[in-house]
């Protein structure tokens, strides 16, 4: 009887297990479509690292989530920050040097000789990088991000789905079918 109970457990916990990624995944998918490929959920911007100016601390092909929000004039010299470059790409580096007054910072790739060409104005700043980074999600992220990555991702989760409860099903049929044998198999004793 014991064993049923924790089957039983164990059985809803992969459901709700698979029900939840499912969910989360549909969430960040279409996130990222309505975004272009830069989620950001409740203040924090999940961005991917696609080269290698800030190793061996931020490694290419991870994700990183950036605090968005607040006075962009704040940062201080070693503040590692998320901005948008002339080009309107996403960059992330170290500040170097505040000017005037931080309405304009020198920054500078970890991993690079010199500092950037353009200083970058406070405007164009998205946040600041938390520390927070999950190594290799990146590239699962830059795939989610192609027609073929995001139809994969909603379908994927969604058909282990439906595995899994097939699965169950059959169990149940089986172990039903069983019951059912034994109990016209067992001889019954009347007076």
């Amino acid at each position: 009887m014991k064993q049923k109970k924790w089957y039983k457990y164990l059985n809803f916990m992969v459901s709700m297990l698979l029900t939840a990624v499912l969910i989360l995944t549909m969430v960040l998918v279409v996130n990222s479509k309505m975004s272009e490929g830069n989620s950001t959920i409740l203040g924090y911007q999940i961005n991917s690292v696609l080269s290698g100016s800030m190793e061996p601390g931020i490694k290419t092909g991870s994700i990183i989530f950036v605090k968005t929000g607040g006075d962009t004039t704040r940062f201080q010299e070693g503040d590692i920050v998320t901005f948008l470059t002339e080009e309107e790409v996403l960059v992330t580096h170290r500040i170097e040097e505040v000017g005037s007054e931080g309405q304009t910072y020198i920054t500078k790739g970890d991993a690079n000789d010199g500092v950037d060409r353009e200083p970058v104005l406070a405007e164009n700043i998205i946040g600041e990088y938390t520390g927070v980074t999950v190594p290799y999600a990146g590239y699962v992220v830059s795939f989610a991000n192609t027609k073929e990555g995001a139809a994969l991702l909603l379908i994927l989760p969604g058909l282990l789905l439906m595995l899994y409860a097939f699965i169950t099903i059959w169990q149940t049929v089986r172990m039903l079918d069983k019951t059912r044998k034994e109990t016209l198999t067992d001889p019954k004793v009347t007076d």
